[in-house]
């Protein structure tokens, strides 16, 4: 913890630097990043700061409908959805024609040119390249037709980049055509992921591994600073090709103001300004302030929030700070190395760690219940999540921890060396850690805390060095799959399978369900996976969170979700709004 003196100079600088905007015009957007960022490549884009940035900057063909829900998938760059082979192997993509990159050193003259369908076939094969170490290698791993064959030859210096690949093609300048190996019903949702973005060879060339500090891509709003551990900061893009708000959206939203700016030509903001406060207090006395716009609600400020879990609290209603409750399609979970020799050969030792977790006092410390307990890793809403199935060691059981522990080999933790857990360096982390350690010292295992800033933290997990650790997935589409593939065997760190389990049922039935549309055959191998999962037990999963936000009165066309990223450019600042307002902070 820090000490009170540190803290204070810690608040007063954070709030110093995010209260004196003389280089923020009014119609700009202020957001507080929860943890750091790690790079503004889209390759690199795995963690949520840099998702809530990057797609700002970088555009990929596809998005989603910004308003509808459930979520639907709308071209971007591509001209519309592509054209599918009657086998779903072919799809035949036509490219907008006008896309520029923006202005950059690395084009002649400083002018961004036209994007080709062959930037497409460039920008996934660096994705593919082991070279550029993108975790985001999994959207396109096994299921281009060539692609991974071409990865093995050019880590082995037998290709190169203009060694053509069979499953990626430009017939002509605006029309990519993508040919897999094998069914991918996944494929359209990964398209709207910022790891399918396209970027400029040049770029990529002239920077070298600095393109993560110097991102050229095609969005509404270009890079101007990122001063590291502090902000980032980006203005909108004159030459932008463009993009209507949304004519159309889902019942209510008329009636919530979300459809005013019906056909209008985006982007409305003229500034994005992130911020970056790991902290919690930071990011509400801000919020408070209106130093930024709108964020989340630290745990510890949420009862001076919100009442009765749905309600504002009138006086901040009197401020005119509006609040927002809608789904986080995540798990929240306690992973283990199953290469670790300790708690990755000892199923009973996991079990009874799981046992010995108090869900429902954790739930109540540190989400104020805005939560669901997590019974698997399939978030609610998703195909394949049952509201009737119970994760047996989720009942919170002293006795049957000890019993498990037994059987483990570790009577009263007699023999048991301590667990190395590792966390990332935010308040919360560190509490989620210690909180953990109290719980599990009831049964006579010691934790040991390892805390680590995000990129470390990262670090320790893709080299398999994290013995236990605590993180959340977010779903990055809406299908179950994006969250059963962090067990798939090949997808081991430094892939997202963080936890390294490798089971040949599981492996088996995830890809006999890759080979299926939606459908009960596929929830039948859904469950079947989860049942896996409940026996082995990699995770002790926690909980899924609801989302709440408050934001202040004078930010429009807010809607929030989760899975929607780049939603920056349907915002609206109403600046005669906002001087009124910020009188009443």
């Amino acid at each position: 913890m820090l000490r009170n003196l540190a803290l204070i100079v810690a608040l007063s600088s954070t709030l110093m630097s995010c209260t004196k905007h003389s280089d923020v015009p009014e119609n700009a957007v202020q957001y507080p990043l929860r943890v750091n960022l790690s790079s503004l490549d889209p390759a690199q884009s795995s963690n949520e700061a840099t998702n809530e940035v990057v797609p700002n900057m970088f555009e990929g063909l596809l998005q989603y409908h910004y308003l509808k829900r459930p979520l639907v998938v709308i071209p971007l760059l591509a001209e519309a959805l592509p054209q599918v082979s009657k086998d779903g192997l072919t799809h035949t993509f036509k490219i907008k024609k006008g896309v520029r990159f923006h202005d950059s050193t690395a084009f002649p003259n400083g002018k961004g040119r036209e994007v080709t369908a062959q930037d497409f076939v460039y920008s996934w094969k660096r994705l593919a390249d082991p070279a550029s170490k993108s975790e985001g290698w999994w959207i396109f791993d096994g299921k281009i037709k060539g692609l991974n064959e071409w990865r093995d030859r050019l880590s082995k210096g037998e290709a190169t980049y203009d060694t053509p690949v069979e499953g990626l093609s430009a017939p002509d300048t605006h029309t990519l055509v993508v040919k897999l190996a094998k069914p991918y019903y996944q494929l359209h949702y990964v398209l709207t992921m910022a790891y399918a973005s396209v970027v400029p060879r040049e770029a990529i060339e002239k920077f070298g591994a600095e393109f993560m500090n110097n991102p050229v891509g095609t969005g509404p709003y270009l890079f101007e600073s990122w001063i590291r551990g502090n902000k980032v900061t980006l203005n909108k893009n004159p030459n932008w090709h463009g993009e209507s708000y949304p004519t159309e959206g889902e019942p209510g939203d008329k009636e919530a103001g979300l459809l005013v700016d019906a056909g209008k030509a985006l982007p409305f903001i003229d500034r994005l300004v992130f911020h970056e406060m790991p902290e919690d207090q930071p990011r509400w006395l801000n919020l408070m302030k209106g130093a930024v716009d709108f964020s989340g609600i630290p745990k510890d400020s949420f009862d001076a929030a919100v009442q009765n879990q749905k309600e504002l609290k009138p006086e901040l209603g009197a401020k005119g700070i509006r609040l927002f409750i809608y789904p986080w399609p995540d798990v929240v979970y306690m992973g283990f190395n199953m290469e670790d020799s300790l708690v990755g050969k000892n199923p009973e030792l996991r079990k009874a760690l799981c046992y010995a977790y108090d869900q429902k006092t954790a739930s109540q410390k540190f989400y104020n219940d805005r939560v669901l307990t997590a019974h698997s890793p399939i978030a609610p809403d998703m195909d394949g999540y049952d509201p009737e199935f119970k994760l047996p060691c989720k009942e919170y059981s002293l006795s049957k921890a000890k019993e498990a522990l037994k059987k483990a080999g570790f009577p009263e933790g007699k023999g048991l060396p301590p667990i190395e857990y590792s966390t990332n360096a935010s308040t919360t982390g560190r509490q989620f850690a210690e909180y953990t350690a109290q719980q599990l010292e009831k049964i006579g295992v010691k934790l040991n805390i390892v805390t680590n800033s995000w990129p470390q933290f990262q670090d320790r997990l893709r080299n398999k060095k994290a013995q236990m650790f605590g993180l959340a997935w977010g779903a990055d589409y809406p299908d179950a799959e994006n969250m059963l593939q962090l067990f798939y065997g090949r997808n081991v760190s430094p892939g997202p399978n963080n936890t390294n389990f490798k089971n040949k049922d599981f492996d088996s039935l995830y890809e006999q369900a890759q080979k299926l549309p939606s459908g009960p055959e596929r929830t039948r191998l859904y469950k079947k996976m989860r049942d896996i999962f409940a026996r082995e037990l990699p995770w002790i999963p926690t909980v899924h969170r609801l989302g709440y936000m408050l934001a202040h009165g004078w930010v429009l066309n807010l809607k929030p979700h989760e899975i929607i990223d780049g939603h920056y450019k349907y915002l609206r600042i109403d600046t005669t709004k906002k001087k009124e307002l910020k009188a009443k902070l």
